[in-house]
């Protein structure tokens, strides 16, 4: 299995500035829903987002898949992206160095 991670931001600068709207309050959790399952299975080893809300924010999500044409179908099929909530690109990555003590996650994941 090869890493990869994509990087991703939204279409609309605005839902993080102002407020989402209903389509994209849903996609977002159509979104997360798709990265909970692809961590269930093994394939998504770290997700999230910059804590800012301009423009400049962005997520991330490393993965591993098989190839990157693979990798690329699981970018296109997260729901933010599929449905043009988020805008999204794809990089090869490899993870040098992992803390044995793991992330500190504060919202129960």
């Amino acid at each position: 299995m090869q890493q990869f991670l994509y990087r991703i931001q939204p279409t609309r600068p605005a839902m993080l500035t102002e407020a989402p709207t209903d389509r994209e309050s849903a996609v977002i959790a159509e979104h997360f829903a798709y990265l909970q399952k692809l961590v269930v299975e093994g394939a998504v080893l770290m997700a999230g987002r910059t804590q800012g809300s301009g423009e400049r924010t962005f997520g991330l999500v490393v993965f591993v898949a098989e190839s990157e044409a693979a990798a690329a179908d699981v970018m296109r099929n997260d729901p933010a992206v599929r449905h043009h909530v988020m805008q999204a690109e794809l990089f090869p990555y490899l993870i040098a160095l992992w803390s044995p003590a793991g992330p500190r996650s504060d919202n129960g994941a």
